[in-house]
């Protein structure tokens, strides 16, 4: 995948994904943006795209009408670099439970415009994944999120997982606001 420095893109695009820009999240710390991504050139090619053994590119950037149109519309999409290190941990979480997994629409990478965003959303760093199944088990109720969350945190310190709330139908697992530099940047 080619690298692309984010303030380098059209300015509608930089609107769109804010590379490298300073937010706070819901307690006041700021964090940055990711200003690297790697460049989609087509549908296609994120279908085909291995990120890692068993998920496709697509399968963690798949969006629905409330993306920013730009976004979802027009190639090449920007995807953060990040999204390499949350495909290996979710090839490690398919590993231990030993069946497919699925990724919910909007439950992977969406950009800082997407209106499903309420704040800053680790979603628009690529480190974020929203779990709806794993094999033939549909993640829609404590008991099924609650085994599944027990073994996605077992993956490692740095992997968070969201408790059960009242109503969730997925579970949620994050890696935290990790941003990738890829060693053909420069961050000057």
């Amino acid at each position: 995948m080619k690298a692309i420095d984010g303030l380098t893109l059209s300015a509608e695009h930089r609107a769109a994904l804010r590379p490298g820009e300073a937010v706070s999240d819901e307690n006041g710390t700021v964090h940055h943006l990711p200003r690297f991504f790697f460049e989609v050139p087509s549908w296609e090619e994120a279908h085909s795209l291995r990120v890692a053994s068993h998920f496709a590119l697509s399968e963690l950037i798949t969006v629905d009408s409330r993306e920013a149109e730009l976004l979802l519309r027009a190639f090449p999409h920007y995807v953060p670099c990040a999204i390499l290190a949350l495909a290996r941990y979710l090839e490690d979480f398919r590993r231990e439970v030993d069946a497919p997994v699925f990724i919910s629409a909007n439950g992977g990478y969406r950009s800082p415009a997407h209106s499903s965003n309420k704040g800053v959303s680790l979603h628009s760093w690529g480190t974020a994944a929203d779990i709806y199944r794993v094999g033939d088990t549909y993640l829609d109720d404590e008991k099924s999120i609650a085994r599944y969350a027990e073994i996605a945190g077992s993956l490692g310190t740095e992997v968070r997982v969201r408790a059960y709330k009242e109503g969730d139908d997925h579970l949620r697992v994050d890696l935290g606001y990790l941003t990738l530099v890829p060693r053909e940047c420069s961050e000057s």
